[in-house]
Formats: C-alpha cells, structure tokens, sequence
C-alpha cells in the first residue's frame, strides 16, 4: 500500500471513530465488518477505500471533516473550518438564504462605512471586513445548494 493509502486509511478510521461504529453503521446502512475494510491496512483490503458519499454521510455527523481535511492536506491546501455547519438544513429554504443574504450584505456594507471614516482601512479593519466577506460567501453557498436541492439545477 502506499503512503497515500496508509494516510488516507487512517484518517478514515479517525471518521469512524468520531462518529461511532454504531452510529456509523446507521448512518450509511454500511456494517461494522464494511467500514472496517475501509480503513484496514491489510494486504487483502489495501485497495478497498470508503465512497466519498459514505465520506460526506459521516463527516455531516463528525466533529471534524477528517478525511477531506486529509486530502486537503495532500494536495498542498488547507481547509478553513466553519463551526456553524452551513449545509444544516434551516427552515425556510431558498427565502430564509435571501434574508440572511440581505443581512450578511448590510452586515458587510456597515463594517466597510466604518472602515471609511478615516479614509483608509487599517489591518484590524480589514480582518473585520474579510470575515464578513467569508461569511457573505457562506450564506451564498447555502443558497446555492438549497437552489440545487430544490430544483435540480446543477
């Protein structure tokens, strides 16, 4: 196996282990005896890696996205971690997004005023002003997957 493999192998133990056999197991419809394959680091299952939705299923559940955070990692990238979970579902759909859309907007536009008095935008200013752009970016994610939930645009 490669280094790749062995990496990539225990990082998905890491995954399973966060979640819980047990709730693993519930979560992907997957046995205890599949997913343990998935990060074996046995000859005969050195080939044999979890599907990137069984992936996606659990790092939903996880503290931590451990196994995108390690291909991140192994294309040279970093991840920027957003503890509010942005995929949760929240009541409302597509016109809660357009809300909160507006809001993050005049959150935005209000920090670049204040930015402006002095007529220059100081380090700290800045930080202020590309965190609320971070978060800007966010609420659009959201909105595009609501989009493409809700009516299959891709």
């Amino acid at each position: 196996m490669t280094a790749i493999g062995r990496y990539l192998k225990k990082h998905t133990e890491s995954l399973v282990k966060d979640v819980g056999i047990e709730q693993a197991c519930k979560l992907t419809g997957k046995s205890k005896a599949t997913l343990g394959r998935y990060y074996s680091d046995h000859d005969e299952h050195s080939d044999r890696f979890m599907p990137i939705e069984t992936v996606a299923l659990l790092e939903q559940a996880a503290a931590y996205p451990h196994v995108t955070g390690a291909l991140a990692e192994l294309s040279g990238t970093s991840l920027q971690y957003d503890e509010r979970r942005p995929n949760d579902e929240r009541p409302g759909g597509v016109n809660a997004d357009v809300i909160a859309l507006s809001q993050r907007f005049a959150m935005l536009m209000g920090e670049y005023q204040q930015s402006m008095e002095d007529g220059k935008i100081t380090v700290n200013e800045a930080k202020r002003l590309l965190r609320e752009t971070g978060l800007l970016q966010q609420v659009l994610i959201d909105m595009k997957l609501h989009l493409e939930n809700d009516h299959g645009a891709a």
